[in-house]
């Protein structure tokens, strides 16, 4: 789908450094450790009525070191949990099935049709290609509930087929945020039913990502507790992906990409951020940084502390990247955040870790504020 990275949290090289670890904690029993469980789970099921002084609906997420952000939903009748990446790069809900007879299934829940009164099922089939992952599965309709929101017959994807990198993912499958072009099955996304069905006040969401705090997306507003200063908005270039105009990328004073403006999506879904070959080159030289038999860039960790801002400049407003966010530190190794990519430039995780980001499908914009670290 798209043009080469769209998921990709890590790329295959990072992954052969993280298949060793140990299986995250599932996501029921992180929030119920948390005290978070009855606040999501609360809610009936079957209740199909908005109430009536709507409210923005917080959605919890859980950290899998900073690489992967993913939040409870339910499928069905009786609810089926799932942890899904709330991904604004795609458009598309997907999970697997009990179907499902590929090995990345085997360590994921996968959702029962006949367990579910309200599942209708299709006969088309649908297949959908990340830049680290793909699968292929049946196009079906059914309840899905997100915080207290109940969406009713949502289209979604159960997968009878997952190639084998998602074996390692820590989430279930994929929740897409996107423009609803980008749906591959051609059915509304989640979002947009929940703004179709008179489920939140307002046609927009917002994101939080951190390291040390509670990560959460925001259905049907902002939190401004997350953010310092005003939201700066952009306009929407492309209404496919949630994508912007960059001004340029400095480093050190001096402009190694996008001198001339480019564009780039912000997307939840990518861990780094990723530009051109040429310029990507550029920034790994001018941090030092230096390719292993995998093709992923390392630093040395001694030398983190002193190397420069990134700045990105957006809409004239100037956002700083420190090397703490871009350098990722990982058991005594120190690697590159900035990787190649042959489309528009990503702005992704390491990027919304430090800015709190909001979607407003309204005006077709997005908005950005320093987030809060403390």
């Amino acid at each position: 789908m798209r043009f080469l990275l769209l998921l990709a949290s890590v790329t295959i090289a990072q992954a052969l450094v993280h298949v060793p670890l140990i299986r995250s904690k599932s996501l029921r029993r992180t929030l119920q450790e948390h005290g978070r469980l009855g606040e999501v789970l609360s809610q009936d099921i079957y209740s199909k009525y908005a109430p009536e002084d709507q409210e923005a609906v917080t959605e919890p997420l859980v950290n899998y070191m900073d690489n992967e952000y993913f939040g409870l939903i339910s499928i069905g009748s009786p609810p089926q949990d799932f942890s899904v990446v709330f991904d604004t790069g795609s458009a598309n809900l997907w999970v697997p099935s009990v179907s499902c007879s590929s090995m990345a299934c085997s360590n994921h829940h996968r959702f029962n049709p006949r367990l579910s009164s309200t599942f209708q099922s299709t006969d088309e089939t649908v297949s959908i290609s990340y830049g680290t992952g793909s699968m292929k599965g049946v196009l079906a309709y059914d309840n899905v509930q997100v915080g207290s929101l109940v969406v009713t017959k949502q289209g979604l994807i159960i997968s009878e087929t997952e190639s084998f990198f998602l074996y390692y993912s820590h989430f279930d499958g994929i929740l897409g945020l996107g423009y609803p072009i980008l749906s591959v099955s051609g059915t509304a996304p989640v979002f947009d039913n929940m703004w179709s069905e008179g489920l939140i006040p307002e046609d927009i969401f917002s994101v939080y990502l951190s390291r040390e705090k509670s990560s959460v997306v925001v259905f049907g507003g902002v939190d401004d507790s997350l953010y310092s200063g005003s939201l700066h908005w952009v306009p929407v270039t492309h209404e496919r992906f949630w994508q912007i105009t960059i001004n340029s990328v400095t480093l050190n004073g001096q402009v190694l990409a996008c001198a001339d403006g480019c564009q780039a999506i912000v997307d939840t879904g990518t861990s780094v951020i990723a530009g051109h070959p040429e310029a990507i080159r550029r920034i790994q030289e001018a941090i030092g940084a230096k390719a292993d038999i995998y093709g992923l860039y390392h630093v040395t960790c001694d030398h983190v502390s002193s190397l420069p801002d990134m700045t990105i400049t957006i809409n004239g407003m100037t956002y700083s990247v420190p090397a703490a966010a871009y350098i990722n530190q990982f058991s005594g190794s120190c690697s590159s955040g900035f990787q190649n990519t042959s489309g528009p430039w990503i702005l992704g995780d390491i990027f919304i870790r430090e800015y709190f980001v909001a979607f407003d499908r309204s005006s077709n914009r997005v908005g950005f504020a320093q987030a809060v670290k403390s």
